[in-house]
């Protein structure tokens, strides 16, 4: 389909996704969602694209949902507009790829939910997170209240959403919720960059490890380490893993 709200350009193996709607702060609305669904349905078409980075255009990576949608909204309406974004962002989450998010401003309600549906979040010094939800008189309703808690813990998420305070970047890194701050004009070439160190390596072996991460997040030890040890043995049947091995061996680079 032909999108309007999203830039899309993909390159040696890497998906940038910039979402455009600069003049509403990049504000997610159902035509958002709609775009945004069809483009994961390509990707989890196409092996080829191994990494993926999502970031916004403007000042804003995403200033929240769009408030003039919601605003006339009943009950059954608003369950929808909820179910569609955590649906939507439970895929992101799910994808086999690693997903980075480039926060390059606002990520606040819907949009600090989008960053934490990512695997992690490299952002600019002008970043500023938040669930600002009860502003409004309303709680977050993608995933937000559960996800985080899961990555900055309990008592961070009960003060972000029970105030509705902005979280600057370096309280961000401190948190959990981010990993990584760099300068605002040099985000994207080192998100990317970064990306494309992941895309040279073995496929198969970042697919596996996100997916125990992922498995084992809420697992014991002896579960996890079940997990763990299974996957690790599976990868000695794909040839890119001998082929990685072999290649260290003679001091040269993979040819996956």
């Amino acid at each position: 389909m032909e999108y309007t709200i999203l830039k899309t350009s993909i390159e040696n193996g890497v998906a940038l996704v910039t979402i455009s709607r600069p003049a509403a702060l990049n504000a997610l609305n159902s035509e958002f969602f709609t775009e945004f669904n069809d483009f994961l349905n390509y990707i989890e078409k196409h092996e080829t694209i191994k990494v993926l980075v999502i970031t916004g255009e403007g000042k804003a990576f995403v200033a929240g949902a769009d408030i003039a949608e919601m605003a006339g909204m009943n009950y059954e309406k608003a369950c929808c507009f909820s179910k569609l974004g955590q649906n939507t962002f439970l895929r992101l989450e799910g994808l086999k790829i690693p997903v980075i998010a480039a926060v390059n401003g606002f990520a606040l309600g819907g949009g600090c939910e989008l960053a934490m549906a990512c695997d992690f979040r490299i952002i600019s010094k002008n970043a500023r997170f938040g669930q600002p939800e009860v502003h409004l008189g309303l709680i977050p309703g993608y995933s937000g209240t559960k996800r985080f808690s899961q990555i900055a813990g309990h008592g961070n998420a009960m003060y972000a959403i029970l105030t509705g305070e902005p979280i600057g970047a370096e309280e961000a890194v401190h948190m959990g919720l981010a990993q990584k701050i760099v300068e605002p004009e040099k985000l994207i070439e080192e998100v990317l960059a970064m990306a494309a160190k992941m895309a040279a390596n073995g496929s198969q072996a970042i697919r596996k490890a996100k997916e125990v991460i992922r498995k084992n997040y809420d697992r014991n030890l002896k579960e996890a380490n079940d997990i763990e040890a299974e996957a690790f043995s599976k990868l000695f049947d794909y040839p890119s893993t001998q082929e990685g091995m072999k290649a260290f061996l003679e001091k040269r680079k993979p040819k996956w």
